[in-house]
């Protein structure tokens, strides 16, 4: 099954830590991955660590409330061996404070104190490579990790934890029902879409690669989807009008379609002109004019 739900969190860790998982779904990883040592690099209050002493596994739990901080440093080398499974259950960016509310003072490296969504994306992504390393070759490494709505907006944590990482390596998506959530005992108006009551684990098998060959295929995969981006959005830009323009109207499209894309990039006529030129979409028919080919790729 690719959907697991446990309402009982069991006898594991401390049930008043906000946040904590079912020890029972740490059952069933490692009943799955069987492996020798495992490693929790965000363990909270301890559930996996127990979990896995339980079944006779080898683990080591490292926090920062412990003093080891995932961002600064090397879970291998505090291991002193690379992990057949590497798992992490970090914070959903600010949606619950840890440092000074859960435990100690506030720490400026805590995931729960971000400044904004991207400085939680770019750490937590950090986080994972760092488990990437930890991992045996053949091993899997992943994280727990929901979703957030808040003032109207979505942001999908999963959806940028599969984006961030090496697409090649990633085994699968388990959905995971929440249970006992706060604000699902909270009273609100009514709500045009749901609460959200699931969570994801996103498992990755590390393959035989470097880390610097797996960022270099992580920066051609999100090249790859930039270039895909702009071609669409030209694309977009030319069936929005007359089927033939010019190279001047072209741009008006684009700018009107697409002016968050714009305003990112300096040289955005360049990057039109060399879609225009090079995608295999579109033709030219005079100096300065453009129209979609007959057949898209």
């Amino acid at each position: 099954m690719s959907i697991l739900s446990y309402s009982e969190r069991g006898p594991w860790g401390d049930s008043q830590w906000r946040g904590n998982c079912s020890g029972h779904i740490y059952r069933e990883l490692f009943a799955r991955v069987k492996p020798r040592f495992f490693i929790d690099p965000m363990v909270g209050s301890g559930t996996s660590i127990e979990v896995a002493r339980d079944m006779k596994i080898e683990a080591l739990g490292l926090d920062l409330h412990s003093g080891f901080n995932a961002i600064r440093d090397s879970i291998l080398v505090r291991a002193g061996k690379p992990a057949e499974l590497v798992v992490s259950h970090p914070p959903y960016g600010s949606m619950v404070t840890y440092s000074g509310e859960v435990w100690g003072e506030a720490h400026a490296d805590d995931l729960s104190r971000c400044t904004d969504d991207a400085d939680f994306h770019d750490k937590l992504q950090l986080v994972l490579l760092n488990q990437r390393e930890a991992t045996t070759v053949g091993g899997i490494y992943g994280v727990i990790i929901g979703d957030r709505s808040h003032d109207g907006r979505y942001t999908s944590y999963q959806a940028e934890c599969i984006a961030r990482m090496p697409s090649d390596e990633l085994v699968t998506v388990l959905i995971k029902a929440q249970h006992g959530v706060r604000s699902q005992s909270s009273q609100y108006n009514p709500l045009r879409w749901p609460r959200i009551s699931h969570e994801y684990i996103l498992l990755w098998r590390r393959r035989g690669s470097s880390l610097l060959v797996a960022l270099g295929d992580i920066a051609r995969e999100q090249q790859s989807r930039m270039r895909a981006t702009w071609r669409n959005i030209v694309r977009l830009a030319m069936i929005s009008g007359e089927p033939e323009a010019h190279l001047s109207e072209i741009y008006d499209r684009v700018a009107l379609a697409a002016p968050e894309r714009i305003k990112t990039s300096e040289h955005w006529k360049a990057k039109v002109r060399q879609v225009l030129q090079t995608s295999g979409c579109f033709e030219s028919t005079a100096r300065g004019h453009w129209r979609l080919t007959e057949v898209v790729v």
